[in-house]
């Protein structure tokens, strides 16, 4: 646990969540592939076969033929919303739970649904345990384990993920500061760093020698390059799931 939860390790590569943080999960817990993804439900279709970004595995798996990807992502799209586990998140907005395939099935029922059917079974996932890192509403990020036939997860297993959620979305969110910041200048970053401790133009202006209308200019590049329209929404998204917007200045 504590190597899911430290720092990275420097020969990470820059990915959503580190290597290392998912080859600690598949040593923690024992299975046969920890996945982690972005699932946008809206558009299934849009995005990928899936409606899945953000796409990593540990340990990697075979690339798959097309022809045969399309066929279980056309299993996946038709059987989600019917699925009681996989569409779980989206349907209640629970992001919170961690479950498993066997909280809404018992194995008999599982083995009469489409998702097993068509989905699950033949790609080897009989065992799985999901949760949800902070997100949205059906633009869930998720983790999942999955194991083959056998032993499901225990109540062991679940605890140990519900200890470890908060460490994998601080990971998370890291990634999306790193990959935000990315785009900015080094003044930029500068100036979001104290419009996120609350600073007003003013006091910004003060600080680094700036007039407030040269302060405004850096505002409006800055949202820009977010894609955003105010302060509020810029240090939301560049700093996702910190800052309280009540406490900021509107100017």
């Amino acid at each position: 646990m504590l190597h899911i939860v430290r720092e990275p390790e420097p020969d990470d590569p820059g990915e959503p969540l580190p290597v290392s943080v998912l080859a600690g999960l598949y040593r923690l817990i024992p299975c046969d592939q920890v996945t982690f993804f972005l699932l946008d439900a809206e558009t299934f279709a849009e995005h990928s076969l899936f409606g899945v970004r953000l796409f990593q595995e540990f340990p990697p798996s075979d690339p798959m033929p097309a022809e045969q990807m399309e066929a279980f992502a056309h299993a996946f799209r038709t059987h989600y919303w019917d699925s009681l586990d996989c569409s779980y998140p989206d349907r209640t907005g629970d992001l919170a739970s961690i479950t498993k395939f066997s909280d809404f099935y018992s194995d008999r029922a599982a083995r009469k649904h489409g998702m097993w059917v068509d989905y699950l079974e033949p790609l080897g996932m009989v065992r799985e345990i999901k949760m949800c890192l902070p997100s949205s509403l059906r633009r869930t990020v998720r983790v999942m384990l999955h194991r083959g036939p056998g032993a499901d997860f225990s109540e062991r297993d679940r605890a140990l993920l519900a200890l470890l959620r908060p460490h994998l979305g601080a990971h998370f969110r890291q990634w999306q500061e790193r990959r935000t910041m990315a785009n900015l200048t080094d003044r930029q970053r500068e100036l979001l760093m104290l419009v996120k401790q609350g600073h007003t133009n003013a006091q910004i202006a003060r600080k680094l020698f700036l007039t407030e209308a040269t302060v405004r200019t850096h505002l409006e590049n800055i949202y820009g390059r977010l894609g955003v329209t105010n302060r509020v929404a810029a240090i939301n998204k560049a700093f996702p799931g910190i800052v309280d917007p009540v406490t900021l200045p509107t100017s």
